[in-house]
């Protein structure tokens, strides 16, 4: 796995480039202050939601903090070499990340191969953007808004992920593609 502190040492630069106090970071983005505190010293990795959370309150795009270098068009990444950038654990559940564009610096786009292991609280989040999942394995819960739907391997769906969505592994774990567009 990667380095597990990058993405909060970069959350700390562009926010000290921008001259914001963790504080008016936490208010720009929505998210709690002990939240912040914690992206940046590496003691939490953000679920995708949070990202874009961050991102957005610091006029970045999502990839910013997953990429290291650039990397040439077409950007392939072959099933045997994928690595593992980072995996979270917490309120939404226990998600391991494997970016698919990182980087493709100039990309709309960001697609992710996630495992996804059970979790017992199922909290639901929303940011600006879309969202496309294919299921690979196993079965997943889609909450989206007030609905709840189970998708299985070879499902797909495509939603707007500014109504409250969750997504996690039900019955074991699961993988799922994603492709998230969130507009700069």
């Amino acid at each position: 796995m990667a380095d597990t502190n990058k993405l909060g040492k970069r959350v700390t630069k562009y926010r000290e480039q921008l001259g914001l106090t963790q504080e008016q970071l936490a208010t720009n983005s929505g998210l709690g202050l002990s939240y912040i505190v914690d992206v940046e010293e590496g003691n939490v990795y953000p679920s995708v939601g949070s990202i874009i959370k961050l991102s957005r309150a610091l006029g970045q795009r999502v990839g910013t903090f997953m990429d290291d270098q650039f990397e040439p068009d077409p950007v392939i990444v072959r099933k045997s070499s994928r690595e593992e950038e980072s995996s979270a654990k917490g309120a939404n559940g226990h998600y391991h990340y494997y970016p698919l564009g990182k980087g493709k610096t100039d990309r709309h786009m960001d697609p992710l191969f996630i495992r996804i292991t059970p979790d017992e609280i199922r909290e639901t989040s929303s940011h600006e953007g879309e969202e496309f999942i294919i299921v690979v394995s196993g079965k997943i819960l889609l909450k989206y808004g007030q609905e709840e739907k189970v998708l299985e391997e070879g499902d797909s769906v495509y939603y707007n992920a500014v109504v409250p969505h969750y997504i996690g592994a039900i019955d074991g774990p699961a993988e799922i593609y994603a492709v998230l567009y969130t507009p700069m």
